[in-house]
């Protein structure tokens, strides 16, 4: 070894002008370190602002305090303030763990075709007529994100139409993902701060004044980060209201059987759309409703006019996917179809679904009762009303900020906090924060 290095430097030395001199100060060397080249070619790069969602959680990780209390992350938690992996994911887990057949090959570009036929039926119902005449095709993706982002780049490219109407508010991931594909985001009304409900009339005041054929975005259920839901009447208006205009659907279903427990009830405002012959969108995600955040498990559903049209579309969407992360990952689709495609696990899973579902209604109602019984002013039946994960508490920033600083708080700017991370033990402190803050700062 030591001999090949002698002949390669001698070699360098015979070639080099500045070695052959023998004067170190000109000697370059052939190993040049980053410094060598003075500053950095990204010294210009500015440091980002932290995600104002994900931002909470480093705070929070920051507090010393032992009283404080994170409402700002998105992920369900026990009633010991515990990340919760379902019995029936850990059954599906070991199955495949212990399948000797399973291998770790590439899936095709659209994803695990058990995943993506499953998803479809859960999201559209087993007796969809779209399905039954072939005429949704389903993509695995990457979460309800990737799922969005896929279908955006899609509309982008293929649909006459660039403008997506989201609701307002909505989840601040929304804008950011269809302006970077390569759509125009505009606004609808959505919520009403007075009653801390739905503005139902402003709603479809913005929808009848949008532009023919625009892209509407709409939350399936649970509303992030509102918790308000229209009623299976007011989403009838608005359907008839869409389609008279030709506005295109884009259902995000980020909560399906989290929100009210039922997997159906969840999944009734896809299903009316789905049902009337028109085309829509569908983004799936499995980080709530099967507790598989980490694994990233989406997808995505194109309801078309008919089964050619569907082929063609997922042609396209194959073009999409392949030059963006080329093809999905394996194990949590694999968990999904597992749970999915067994009877027994599916109602297993149902159980475990429901009983999620239940502790954050729970946790809604004795945290209503707390405020009442504190006799904090306002009405804070909105807590009650409200379903989901979230729960818009009409607090403002400066209430916010004095609950972060006084009790160790922790939720985003807006004055949402999630229910999920609330536990019967940090509730009476959660009320004492919320009265202070509500009497002492207006």
């Amino acid at each position: 070894m030591e001999r090949r290095v002698g002949v390669l430097a001698r070699h360098l030395s015979s070639h080099s002008p500045s070695m052959a001199s023998g004067n170190p100060s000109e000697m370059i060397s052939p190993f040049p370190t980053a410094g060598s080249f003075g500053e950095s070619v990204f010294a210009h790069v500015v440091q980002a602002p932290e995600d104002p969602i994900l931002g909470v959680t480093v705070a929070y990780n920051k507090d010393p305090s032992p009283v404080k209390v994170n409402l700002g992350v998105g992920a369900y938690r026990t009633e010991e303030g515990k990340p919760l992996v379902l019995n029936v994911v850990r059954r599906a887990e070991q199955l495949l763990v212990n399948d000797r057949s399973r291998v770790k090959e590439y899936l095709p570009i659209t994803g695990l075709a058990d995943f993506n036929k499953l998803s479809a039926k859960l999201i559209f119902g087993s007796d969809s007529p779209a399905l039954q005449e072939n005429r949704v095709t389903t993509v695995q993706c990457l979460s309800g994100t990737g799922s969005l982002r896929v279908g955006a780049e899609f509309l982008a490219k293929h649909y006459h139409q660039h403008t997506i109407y989201i609701p307002l508010p909505t989840w601040g991931n929304h804008p950011k993902v269809f302006t970077i594909a390569g759509l125009s985001v505009k606004t609808y009304r959505y919520y009403d701060p007075a009653t801390r409900g739905l503005n139902f009339q402003g709603l479809l005041e913005d929808l009848r004044s949008a532009p023919l054929g625009a892209i509407v975005l709409l939350h399936a259920c649970a509303h992030n980060p509102t918790g308000v839901d229209p009623t299976l009447e007011q989403w009838e208006q608005i359907r008839q209201l869409m389609r008279s205009k030709a506005l295109l659907p884009f259902f995000d279903s980020a909560y399906q059987g989290f929100a009210s427990g039922s997997l159906d009830a969840d999944a009734q405002s896809v299903r009316m759309f789905a049902a009337d012959g028109g085309e829509l969108l569908a983004a799936q995600s499995y980080a709530k409703n099967m507790g598989l955040y980490g694994e990233r498990v989406g997808a995505l559903s194109i309801v078309c006019k008919s089964a050619n049209v569907a082929a063609k579309v997922e042609s396209q969407l194959k073009l999409v996917i392949r030059p963006m992360y080329s093809n999905p990952p394996i194990h949590g689709a694999s968990i999904v179809a597992t749970i999915l495609k067994d009877s027994g696990m599916y109602q297993e899973w149902t159980i475990e679904l429901k009983a999620m579902a239940d502790r954050i209604i729970n946790m809604r109602h004795q945290l209503f009762d707390a405020l009442r019984a504190r006799g904090t002013p306002g009405d804070w039946s909105h807590i009650l009303k409200q379903i989901g994960m979230f729960t818009f508490t009409g607090l403002n920033t400066e209430q916010v900020a004095f609950m972060t600083k006084e009790y160790h708080i922790y939720m985003t700017s807006d004055g949402r906090i999630s229910m999920a991370g609330l536990s019967s033990r940090t509730v009476p402190h959660l009320a004492d924060a919320i009265h202070a803050a509500v009497t002492r700062i207006k």
